[in-house]
């Protein structure tokens, strides 16, 4: 290679015998040729065999001898710049834009002090800009944007007094703009745009008196607009957009009486327009956007004779439209106010701007009626009204904006239907409705609109049927209905809308089963049904929309399999919850491997989980609850790390909680309940510190609740309840500083309530400890949950008195303490709780509701220790037998005396009738005082059976008979 190149340069030496002075540069460019890389081969005819002047892209003195202007811009070159260049000392331009060059400006072109153009835009270049461009004395253009130039700008280049064009944007510079720019007196365009420049704009900048263009958009400069940029008089573009800069606007840039485009959108401005612009009677464009200008609208159209666009959207202008603000001759174009605080009636001043293709009032407070006369801007092709206060209904005349293009009339209070005229827009492509109380049928004159590409109606009153004719609109690519009274079926003919990619028919009364023509939508993205009446099976054909990324079909009466649904492998939501879907869950949803959320709950869906979820690297909300699904948890999920919400409640899975939960970082919801899981609660669960919701309940879980569930911090909500647990409460619960819902009831929970959880300060929906075996005193540190609304203690061993802290719980309106061993006096701000909040309690609790304290407290002085009263009930009970034994003793003793007295008297009787009659009359009424003196003196006298006279009573008793007859 050397060799051939040293044949080169003799061959040139050779040659300059007949070419004269140009040899040299032959030489450099043949060494430059050799530097660059050159594929599509445009320096092929640089050759020492022909003439140099004819090389491609070489400009040669009149005389042939000097090569002036090297041109290779939009070449396809690429390399660096060679260093060889500085030897072309004759050159007055360099062209290199438009390539893929390299590397660094080299230093060495400052060699080149006859350059008057120096062209290096739109490259690859990096680096910093080299001093030595300072040095091009005669340099007048200079553009090097475009490339990933960095650092500052060197000052240097202010020493180039006879530059005219400077052009440096869309690099990575920082730093300032030198204070030296004012240097550059001649100085016509100053391009800085989309750098990282900051600081001030220099007040320098006033020395460039020729300064006809100058843009430093997207940038980092702050601070205020000098006031001495109003000298620079022949400034005819400034453009400062999107910097940082403050203060108001100067008074005196309404000087610059040549000025045709001034854009300050995306600053820090403030106070009011200066009403002097309306002397800037050349501006074409005004864009003041984006600001926090305040005031009303001082400029009036009538005197900017030649404004085409004026553009104030985002600021804080008040006021309405001043009232002489068009001309019939004016030639405004775009009027953007949105986003302002502008009030009013529609500004019936802007029927004078026939001129208008682009009306934007959005978002302000604009009311009342529409005016048909804003109909008559026959030339508009965009009208945005939406966000403002509008009432009414839609004119008719709007059919007469023939060149309309976009309608924005969302967000409004427009009444009534729909006119017929509608369809009489034929360049009609969007048109928004939504969010107003517009109602009747949707028109099927709507469907003439050809053109149509976007029909949002969301949020309103429409009724009736989808128009059967809607398949005219080949064009639709949007369709939102979403929100309305539609009924009856989906028209078939939807499916000839093959460009349609976002369907939108959710809430409403939609009925039928779905088209069978669906198939032919190709393109859709986004299809939403949920909230209607729609039932059947999925047509098969569905498989075929292999673009499908957002399905939701919920809350219809779909039923069958779900497998039409999974035929494309771009899904990221699948929503079917609230059907009759049955059969298993296709294997084949694991192909989409961005789906990020698969709610398929309230269903009848049956089998397990398919092993290949776990490619299911995206999901975050997983929703299979309430269905049939079986097996043993739940390996299969394991490689869903993002997941965010996992429900699995209400099915029939089994087997113990995986410890690979802990790995689930972003998990935030998990719901296991009504299962047939057992075993303990992993200690890792601790580990899923974004956790807001755990819940366990009904399950078959045992062990202890392990204390790491206090590292999850960010916890709302605990529902444990339903289960085996046994142990003591965790005190490390009172971690979870933000739970508002603690559920442990129906377990086997021992020991006492932790006083820890009196700083469960954010606890409100429910404590619910019931149905335990805790013991011990009710802590009082229970009652700082000042917002807790339901407390339920009941069902346990506590003892002890009612805290009188808990009276301070003024939120709480449901309270159970029942089934206790609890005493003493209830706080008195608990008498409005029903006896059932206290009962079981051994009857030692007293206040209302239950008895008086003092009442309570009589009875206690009258009543006696347990044991106490157990003996006296013993007492009692043997004093009562004795009792009895001697009255059945006193009775058989009477009875056997009487018999005895008896049969004595009848033996001794003999003869004689009338005494004796008499004896045993007067022995009986004796023997009646007899027993009455002997029972009640408990004297027993033994006497003979009248029938059997040998037999005697048992016991027997001498009596005195003299004392006996005495008494």
């Amino acid at each position: 290679m050397s060799s051939l190149f040293l044949f080169l340069v003799v061959l040139t030496a050779l040659l300059g015998v007949c070419h004269g002075e140009n040899s040299k540069d032959t030489y450099w460019l043949l060494r430059i040729k050799s530097k660059l890389v050159d594929p599509e081969r445009v320096l092929e005819n640089w050759s020492p065999a022909a003439d140099i002047c004819s090389w491609k892209g070489l400009t040669c003195s009149p005389d042939q001898i000097h090569v002036l202007g090297l041109n290779l811009s939009g070449s396809g070159l690429s390399g660096s710049i060679p260093n060889e260049l500085q030897y072309l000392t004759s050159l007055q331009t360099l062209d290199l834009s438009l390539n893929s060059l390299t590397g660094p400006i080299p230093p060495e072109l400052g060699q080149l002090q006859n350059l008057s153009i120096l062209l290096l835009y739109s490259n690859y270049l990096s680096g910093k800009i080299p001093a030595e461009v300072g040095l091009l004395k005669n340099l007048q253009v200079l553009r090097i944007g475009d490339n990933m130039l960095s650092g500052e700008i060197s000052p240097n280049i202010c020493n180039l007094t006879e530059l005219r064009v400077l052009g440096i944007a869309y690099c990575q510079l920082n730093g300032s703009i030198p204070i030296e720019i004012g240097n550059l007196k001649h100085l016509v365009s100053l391009d800085l745009q989309n750098n990282s420049l900051s600081g001030f704009i220099p007040e320098e900048i006033r020395g460039c008196k020729e300064l006809q263009n100058f843009a430093a958009s997207n940038n980092l400069l702050e601070g205020d607009i000098p006031p001495s940029m109003g000298s620079l008089k022949s400034l005819q573009i400034l453009n400062l957009a999107n910097n940082s800069i403050s203060g108001t606007i100067p008074v005196s840039l309404s000087s610059l009486s040549n000025l045709t485009y001034f854009n300050l959108l995306g600053n820090r401005l403030r106070g009011n327009i200066p009403v002097e612009f309306n002397r800037l009677f050349q501006l074409e464009v005004l864009d003041l956007s984006r600001n926090n200008l305040s005031g009303t609208i001082t400029l009036l159209n009538t005197q900017l004779k030649n404004l085409q666009a004026l553009v104030l959207y985002d600021n804080a202008l008040t006021g309405s439209i001043p009232s002489n603000f068009c001309l019939r001759n004016s030639n405004l174009q775009q009027l953007l106010l949105a986003r302002n605080n502008l009030a009013g009636q529609f500004p019936m001043e802007l029927q004078s701007c026939s001129s208008l293709l682009q009306l934007d009032l959005s978002d302000n407070n604009f009311g009342g009626e529409l005016p048909s006369l804003l109909y008559e801007l026959e030339n508009l092709t965009d009208l945005l009204l939406n966000n403002n206060s509008f009432s009414g209904n839609l004119p008719p005349e709007i059919g007469n904006m023939s060149n309309l293009e976009s309608l924005y009339l969302f967000a409004n209070m427009i009444t009534g239907r729909i006119p017929l005229e509608i369809g009489k827009l034929q360049r009609l492509r969007i048109i928004y409705l939504y969010d107003n109380q517009m109602s009747g049928r949707i028109p099927r004159e709507l469907t003439n609109c050809s053109s149509l590409t976007e029909i949002d109606f969301f949020g309103n009153h429409f009724m009736g049927s989808i128009p059967e004719t809607i398949g005219k609109l080949k064009n639709l690519a949007l369709l939102h209905l979403r929100q309305n009274d539609l009924s009856g079926p989906i028209p078939p003919s939807l499916g000839y809308c093959r460009k349609l990619q976002l369907l939108a028919l959710a809430d409403n009364k939609l009925s039928g089963s779905l088209p069978l023509t669906f198939r032919f939508l190709s393109e859709l993205r986004t299809i939403t049904l949920y909230n209607n009446s729609l039932k059947g099976p999925l047509p098969s054909s569905l498989f075929l929309l292999k673009n499908l990324k957002i399905i939701n079909f919920s809350h219809n009466r779909f039923s069958s399999s779900i497998y039409p649904l999974t035929g494309s492998n771009f899904l990221t939501a699948l929503d079917l919850t609230n059907n009759s879907f049955s059969g298993p869950i296709p294997s084949r949803l694991a192909l989409s491997r961005n789906l990020s959320r698969l709610r398929l709950a309230h269903n009848r869906l049956t089998g397990t989980i398919s092993s290949e979820f776990s490619q299911l690297t995206e999901l975050n909300f997983l929703d299979l609850s309430f269905n049939n699904l079986t097996g043993q948890a739940l390996t299969q999920l394991s490689g869903c790390k993002k997941l965010e919400h996992l429900l699995l409640n209400n099915n029939q899975f089994t087997g113990t909680m995986p410890s690979w939960l802990g790995t689930l970082q972003e998990l935030g919801e998990l719901d296991f309940s009504s299962n047939n899981f057992h075993g303990t609660v992993p200690a890792e669960l601790g580990k899923c510190s974004k956790l807001l919701k755990l819940s366990l309940h009904s399950n078959n879980l045992s062990g202890i609740i392990p204390k790491e569930i206090g590292n999850l911090t960010s916890l709302n909500v605990l529902n444990l309840q339903s289960n085996n647990f046994s142990g003591p409460i965790p005190s490390t619960i009172h971690q979870c500083k933000k739970l508002f819902e603690l559920r442990l009831s129906e377990n086997l929970l021992t020991g006492s309530i932790p006083d820890e959880l009196g700083g469960l300060l954010e606890l409100q929906v429910i404590l619910d400890l019931s149905k335990n075996k805790l013991s011990g005193q009710i802590p009082s540190s229970l009652g700082n949950l000042m917002k807790l609304e339901r407390l339920n203690l009941s069902s346990n061993q506590l003892q002890g008195e009612v805290p009188h802290s808990l009276g301070k719980l003024t939120s709480m309106h449901v309270l159970n303490l029942s089934n206790n061993h609890l005493q003493g006096r209830i706080p008195t701000t608990f008498s409005s709780f029903p006896l059932s909040s206290f009962m079981g309690n051994d009857d030692k609790l007293c206040g209302p509701p239950l008895v008086s304290c003092s009442e309570s407290e009589r009875q206690g002085k009258k009543r006696l220790s347990n044991s106490a009263v157990a003996g006296i009930i013993v007492a009692i009970v043997l004093t009562s037998t004795v009792i009895c034994l001697v009255m059945l003793y006193i009775m058989l003793r009477i009875w056997c005396n009487w018999r005895n007295v008896s049969i004595s008297t009848s033996d001794g009787g003999g003869g004689g009738g009338g005494p004796q009659h008499n004896n045993k009359r007067e022995d009986q009424v004796r023997w009646a005082a007899f027993g009455y003196w002997k029972v009640a003196s408990l004297a027993l006298v033994p006497s003979q059976d009248k029938e059997n006279s040998t037999s005697s009573c048992i016991f027997q008793l001498k009596v005195d008979k003299e004392a006996i007859e005495n008494t």
